[in-house]
C-alpha cells in the first residue's frame, strides 16, 4: 500500500473503526486512542498491506487487543493498589524513659552522640563504629566513656542500661 493509498484507507475507515471500538470499550476517548495506535502500527506495515486482504480487520483486531491490554493493565494496577491498602499501623508513643534519653543525647557533642547511638542502640562493635564514623578505635572508646559519663550526669546516677550494658530505647 502506498502512502497515498494508506491515507485514503485511514480517511475512509477511521470513523467506522472508532465506532466499532467504542461499542466494545464503552469509552469514546479510549476507542479513538486504540484505533489511532493501531493505525500507527499499521503505517509501519503499509507496504505489506493489500487492500484486497481486509486491512480494516487487521486494524480492528489490533485496536481490540490494545484495548484489552490497557484494560488488563488498569485492572492489575487497581488490584495491586487494593492489595497494598492497609490500615495504618498504630505506633506506640515513646516511653518517658526513651524521651528522657533522647533529650539527654541531644545535649551531647555530635561525635559522642553518634558513638553512643551506634554502639548502644544499633549494636555495632567499637571497631564497626570506628569504621562508620572514620574515627580511630581509641577515639571511639574515649567518646563512649565521655558520653556515658555525661549521660549519667544528665539522667541521674545511673544511665538506663540492660544486663549487657546496652541502653534501653
Amino acid at each position: 500500500m502506498t502512502p497515498q493509498e494508506f491515507d485514503a484507507f485511514y480517511a475512509a475507515s477511521f470513523s467506522r473503526l472508532t465506532g466499532q471500538l467504542y461499542a466494545m470499550t464503552s469509552d469514546w476517548s479510549e476507542a479513538q486512542d486504540v484505533v489511532q495506535e493501531a493505525f500507527i502500527r499499521a503505517w509501519d506495515r503499509r507496504r505489506t498491506f493489500d487492500p484486497d486482504d481486509a486491512p480494516e480487520a487487521w486494524i480492528r483486531t489490533t485496536a481490540r487487543r490494545l484495548a484489552i491490554s490497557r484494560w488488563r493493565r488498569l485492572a492489575r494496577g487497581l488490584h495491586l493498589a487494593g492489595r497494598h491498602h492497609h490500615e495504618p499501623r498504630t505506633v506506640e508513643p515513646p516511653t518517658e524513659e526513651h524521651l528522657m534519653l533522647v533529650i539527654a543525647l541531644r545535649d551531647l557533642p555530635e561525635a559522642q552522640r553518634s558513638a553512643m547511638v551506634l554502639h548502644h542502640m544499633c549494636d555495632l562493635s567499637i571497631e564497626q563504629v570506628a569504621a562508620e564514623t572514620g574515627a580511630s578505635v581509641s577515639a571511639v572508646k574515649s567518646r563512649l566513656a565521655r558520653g556515658r559519663t555525661a549521660l549519667a550526669a544528665r539522667l541521674g546516677d545511673q544511665p538506663p542500661t540492660s544486663e549487657e550494658g546496652r541502653l534501653h530505647v
